[in-house]
């Protein structure tokens, strides 16, 4: 454990030097490490320990930066959000949105694409709703994940602020939102000593980072600044997506299978104790089944269900769904022998 703990102080510190540089994104770029060691739905309280404590320190050392009409028109809207988000994560895996987030991230590609001509082209103050909105959207996303992140980098950046005022701005925005979620994490049970402890690593790794960083700064700048966090973002976006989706392959135990019959190939998703069946055949006809009960049948099939139910020692139901119409197959066995058949309402 001393040994992780080493290895996730040094990799916090350079997450926190490299998210000054872009902009911000030091938690999603810890979110893949994190979930290697503690279950996902503690991550969200080691990172707001380490990220609160680095809105802190940063908004010391650029406390002159802060652009206070985004502040005063983000945090207002963020508040509820960041309840809502955080009492959810009792009910929803925050695997499953940081998959959304990563793909998020990954579609900046286009912008590492930009010359400063058209970059400049596109920062331009946002409307004061804009504000509101990208403030309840960041709280909500912010309490489930235990991240903003890069996710919101881009608002910031498009904005047209200088590199100081991003780092300090975002610092403001958060810290508030910080605590609120370690309050509710706290409430809801949904910490550990494992978790407090890698919690207060990233904390110190964030101050020696924050009051080291106003070193580096100058030597960027505000377009290659820009070219850094989106480029940060998309490979956030990429390392993001693949553990995430290992980890939900992982939990949920999904498995993906293809086989051939005759003229048509079938190819199977498993996931948790759920089945769905793609099916290709030659004459290029693509269906998608999907095992059901027979509960799940119309009334007139459910019938039929019924009335054929003594003469087979089982029967496997389908739901079939093609481009234009949906039908149900019955998989009745006797003995070695398979009947199949298939119905419409």
């Amino acid at each position: 454990m001393i040994f992780t703990i080493f290895l996730l102080f040094i990799g916090a510190i350079l997450a926190f030097w490299i998210s000054a540089i872009c902009g911000g994104g030091a938690s999603l770029i810890l979110i893949p490490i994190l979930n290697l060691i503690i279950p996902t739905s503690l991550v969200p309280f080691s990172l707001t320990i380490g990220t609160f404590t680095s809105s802190a320190s940063r908004i010391a050392a650029f406390k002159k930066s802060v652009h206070w009409k985004i502040f005063f028109w983000f945090v207002p809207f963020s508040i509820p959000a960041v309840l809502m988000g955080a009492y959810l994560i009792k009910f929803i895996n925050p695997i499953y949105l940081q998959i959304i987030v990563a793909v998020l991230l990954i579609s900046n590609v286009p912008q590492l694409f930009l010359n400063k001509k058209q970059q400049d082209n596109e920062e331009k103050p946002s409307p004061k709703y804009i504000l509101a909105i990208v403030g309840f959207l960041a709280g909500f996303v912010s309490g489930i994940t235990g991240a903003i992140g890069l996710l919101f980098n881009r608002f910031y950046l498009k904005y047209g602020l200088t590199k100081e005022e991003i780092i300090a701005t975002r610092a403001a925005n958060e810290i508030i939102l910080h605590i609120i979620k370690l309050i509710i994490y706290i409430v809801l049970g949904l910490y550990s000593k494992n978790a407090l402890l890698l919690g207060l690593t990233i904390a110190v790794a964030s101050i020696i980072s924050s009051y080291t960083v106003k070193y580096i700064l100058p030597y960027f700048s505000d377009f290659i600044f820009r070219k850094v966090g989106y480029a940060a973002m998309v490979i956030s976006g990429i390392t993001l997506f693949y553990t995430s989706s290992q980890k939900i392959i992982q939990e949920d135990k999904v498995q993906l299978t293809t086989t051939s019959k005759g003229d048509e190939n079938e190819t199977t998703l498993k996931w948790r104790n759920s089945d769905f069946v793609m099916e290709y055949s030659l004459d290029g006809e693509f269906e998608i089944e999907r095992p059901i009960q027979p509960n799940e049948l119309p009334e007139n099939l459910l019938k039929k269900y019924n009335d054929i139910l003594p003469n087979y020692d089982k029967i496997h139901l389908e739901k079939v769904f093609r481009i234009g119409e949906d039908s149900y197959e019955f998989y009745c066995y006797k003995g070695n022998k398979l009947t199949k058949f298939e119905l419409k309402e």
